[in-house]
Formats: structure tokens, C-alpha cells, sequence
């Protein structure tokens, strides 16, 4: 029998057999989450998960003086918070909505008593979590060592990888939050892609219309932190 619930829409729930997702579902609720919005500061106690289901969550690490830089994205490949799950956590990050984003969103205490009763779901979550520090890792180096140009289409695929359609709608301001520069160098970068013939950008909108040119243009990491993923969390479960 098919299993329609909605949450099999992320990667991790639908890799579960169903005795195993049977253990979360009945405590999973769908949410909506708009573009912009606050999950989590550093520090703040993890008490929700959320498995997205379309769209993406940064996570970005803090300085003292405000600045900020995106360290990893979540989006239906995996989940948030789920460390909470094993035991109660403080975030290390901001976790922020970055595109609007549709969820299935469970207690960190409710996950806990799955947790505890599944070997599978130890697993995944354990997986999950190396591979979520092989995104983060990786990123430390592409934001030191490769251009703003190589990691902006980084960004955009691994962004178009999470959604459901070929437009991205974010501000210069959060696109440079994001890169960790001046939002004059998002507008010139934007532009020569624009040029290149691989996105056309407006303000506040990128639509994606050449993929494979993104893929020629971006730096090694994005291949990297994808075939992590597909390592750890193969699609077959």
C-alpha cells in the first residue's frame, strides 16, 4: 500500500520502513514557514525539529560585531535540529528561512522517544549529522579559498536542488549576508552571470536558465557536498 503521508517527501522520512516512520508520523505537523523567519539563535534550546519537505534553511555562524556567513543549507534532503533527538541541544547557529519553506515539524522530546525505540532511526540520524558536518566543512574552505563567482552558483544549485522551481526570490541584502560580502558585489556578480547567459536576475529575483552553465561555472565543493550526501543518505535509504 502506497504511503501518501506528506512528509515522505523529505529524503530521511521516506528512506524509513514504515514500522520505523510509523514511530514519528502520528506527531508530525505540516507547517508553513515564510521567507526570512527566525527558527533559532545560538544558544537557543532546540525544541522542534523540522524535516523540510520544499525550500531551504540556512544555517549561519555569528560574529561579535554582527557580521555573518552562511555555513550549510538544510532543505528536503534532511532536517533541522536533529541532534535534539539523541539529547536536548543548544543551537551552535542561526537557522534561518531562507526561501519559504513547507515542513513537517516534530518535538525534539517526541523525535527522542523514536529515537530511543528505533536502531534504524539512530542510524539515519547519526548519518545525517556527519553528513550535515561534511556540508559545513566544506564550506569553511569554499568561503576562504574560492571566488565570490564560483561560490555564488554553488549557492543557486544547491538552492535549486531544494526547491520546486527555477526562481529564486531573495533580497541583495540576504544574498550578501549569505556570501559573507557587500551587496554592490552581489549585484556585480549577478550581472556578469547575467551576461554569461546562465541566470537572469531582477531585484530581489534570480531565475535559473542555464543549470549546466552554473555547473561549468561553480567551484569543486558544490560536487563534493553533494556526493556526501549521496553517500550517507542514499536515496534508496
Amino acid at each position: 500500500m502506497q504511503r501518501l503521508h506528506p512528509a515522505l517527501q523529505n529524503r530521511l522520512l521516506v528512506s524509513l520502513p514504515p514500522e520505523d516512520f510509523g514511530l514519528v508520523a502520528p506527531n508530525l505537523a505540516q507547517v508553513d514557514l515564510e521567507r526570512g523567519r527566525l527558527l533559532y539563535d545560538p544558544g537557543d534550546r532546540i525544541d522542534a525539529v523540522y524535516f523540510p519537505l520544499d525550500g531551504v534553511i540556512s544555517l549561519m555562524t555569528l560574529m561579535e560585531n554582527g557580521a555573518a556567513i552562511e555555513s550549510a543549507t538544510i532543505g528536503r534532503e534532511g532536517a533541522l535540529g536533529l541532534m535534539a533527538a539523541v539529547a536536548p541541544r543548544q543551537s551552535l547557529s542561526r537557522a534561518i528561512v531562507q526561501t519559504p519553506v513547507r515542513a513537517c515539524r516534530i518535538s525534539a522530546a517526541a523525535l527522542h522517544e523514536a529515537w530511543e525505540k528505533s536502531p534504524r532511526i539512530r542510524d539515519l540520524i547519526d548519518r545525517h549529522n556527519e553528513a550535515l558536518f561534511g556540508h559545513a566543512i566544506q564550506s569553511v574552505a569554499c568561503n576562504a579559498l574560492h571566488s565570490v563567482e564560483a561560490r555564488f552558483c554553488r549557492w543557486l544549485l544547491t538552492c535549486h536542488d531544494r526547491i520546486s522551481t527555477d526562481t529564486v526570490a531573495l533580497t541583495q541584502e540576504f544574498l550578501a549576508d549569505m556570501l559573507g560580502v557587500q551587496r554592490t558585489t552581489v549585484t556585480a556578480v549577478a550581472r556578469s552571470l547575467q551576461e554569461k547567459g546562465v541566470i537572469r536576475y531582477r531585484r530581489g529575483v534570480v531565475d535559473i536558465i542555464d543549470r549546466a552553465g552554473l555547473e561549468a561555472l561553480t567551484c569543486e565543493c558544490y560536487g563534493v557536498i553533494h556526493r556526501t550526501y549521496e553517500r550517507l543518505l542514499p536515496a534508496d535509504g
